[in-house]
């Protein structure tokens, strides 16, 4: 079964920028993981510092091999300062059809 999560979180003042380039670089090397099928980034057209990452994975498996990729723990450590959150915020998504 698909792995399926919406991770959000907002910038702080004046880090929009930086967080966008450094989401937008990991998104590159979380797209080239074999078991994700999509890694789609957003901001909310009305609050340009909130994010929302889109996340699918082929399963369970996928996922903890995601979660457990070299980059992610440094990725993470550099934007928890830029962000308002203490972390992501994670929302895991069950398909209704």
């Amino acid at each position: 079964m698909k792995k399926t999560l919406l991770a959000e979180f907002t910038a702080r003042e004046g880090a929009e920028a930086e967080v966008a380039r450094m989401i937008g670089d990991y998104a590159l090397k979380v797209r080239e993981e074999e078991g994700n099928l999509a890694f789609d980034v957003y901001t909310k057209a009305a609050h340009p510092r909130a994010f929302w990452v889109f996340e699918v994975y082929r399963d369970e498996d996928a996922f903890q091999t995601h979660l457990n990729a070299p980059y992610g723990g440094p990725f993470n450590a550099a934007l928890t300062p830029l962000i308002e959150e203490d972390a992501s915020v994670l929302t895991f998504l069950d398909p209704l059809v």
